[in-house]
């Protein structure tokens, strides 16, 4: 099924974009983008559920008929607010592709779906994916009204292709003690930095392992804290680490390993990685980030889920975050395409 054209582009389609990012719903506060959101549903006739997960933070549940299909995205976005803006053929600012844009090409497919005659759809906003995925798990309670979901369409930005599958996340704490001692005098301490740095470094010189569906095992430093003044051997230093894990994975067994005697290891949050299934027709490949589909695969009896949708994940979170029209168009068409996959097995 070819994009639809920009002459057959439904009027509200833009502007409904431009309206949801309009809304700073940056995680914690999504709840701004409520208004505009609950305006969308409305005018496609949806019957509308309002989940309530955490002040300001609400999940949303629109169905049409008795739900087969199930599309998914998330309504907060990663700081800072950038405010949308129409220049060109492309929308730019926060969440125009992760995941706003997710959200108008998942109606409008919804949209073209059910003028069509179609029913059997729903859609699922869910709060907290940026941070704690709080609205994920909340979500697995709404199970008694989708019991007969066939499968699960999660949007995020994968540029049309379906994901094969996701690594798993892990967080670690690397701790290091020492002695703290006069700068001018570092025989009478022990630096707990050296001991962390010399840590690391073992461990950056490891090999990680690569899968060919998942891409390759990665982890990277994203904190590190050391002494209390410039001239004082430092007692205490502190790393924090962000793994994408492969299955089976060997790093907290290496990070141990590795370890000084002066040095504590810590697991802060570990989830696993998943597979997702290729379907006939449609391109797959691997994708670097993370998202709420092995969770909210749970909704579905046998756990059938696809992760795709348009824009790039290599413009999401940044200052050059955008959707080209001819995007949104594309993604309007795959999610389409998708839900007849199911709609028609």
């Amino acid at each position: 099924m070819n994009a639809p054209s920009p002459d057959h582009r439904p009027d509200w389609l833009v502007p409904g974009l431009l309206s949801l990012c309009a809304a700073d719903s940056t995680s914690g506060r999504e709840d701004a983008m409520l208004p505009a959101l609950l305006a969308l549903l409305e005018e496609l006739g949806a019957e509308i559920h309002r989940q309530p997960v955490a002040p300001n933070r609400t999940n949303v549940l629109a169905t049409w008929g008795e739900p087969k299909v199930l599309f998914s995205t998330h309504l907060d976005t990663v700081p800072p607010f950038l405010p949308p803006r129409l220049e060109g053929d492309a929308v730019h600012g926060r969440g125009s592709c992760d995941a706003k844009g997710q959200i108008i090409a998942q109606l409008g497919a919804i949209h073209a779906l059910v003028s069509g005659g179609q029913s059997g759809l729903a859609w699922l906003g869910v709060v907290g994916e940026e941070t704690d995925s709080a609205g994920a798990e909340a979500a697995l309670r709404l199970a008694p009204r989708l019991g007969g979901l066939r499968a699960l369409i999660d949007g995020e930005p994968t540029d049309g292709r379906l994901a094969t599958g996701q690594r798993g996340v892990q967080r670690w704490r690397l701790q290091c003690e020492g002695k703290a001692a006069h700068s001018g005098s570092p025989e009478l301490g022990k630096s707990a930095a050296w001991l962390l740095l010399d840590w690391l470094q073992r461990l950056r010189q490891e090999d990680l392992p690569e899968d060919p569906q998942l891409g390759a095992e990665i982890w990277n430093l994203g904190l590190l804290s050391t002494g209390e003044a410039v001239n004082v051997i430092p007692a205490h230093a502190e790393a924090h680490l962000l793994a994408r894990v492969l299955p089976g994975s060997a790093l907290g067994d290496r990070i141990r390993a590795l370890a000084p005697p002066e040095g504590t290891v810590e697991l802060l949050l570990s989830e696993p990685p998943d597979r997702y299934p290729e379907l006939p027709g449609f391109v797959s490949a691997a994708m670097p980030f993370g998202s709420d589909a092995p969770q909210l695969r749970a909704l579905v009896p046998d756990r059938t889920v696809v992760l795709a949708g348009p824009g790039s994940i290599s413009v999401a979170h940044t200052d050059l975050e955008h959707l080209t029209l001819a995007d949104l168009d594309a993604g309007i068409a795959l999610n389409r395409r998708l839900a007849l996959h199911f709609l028609e097995s």
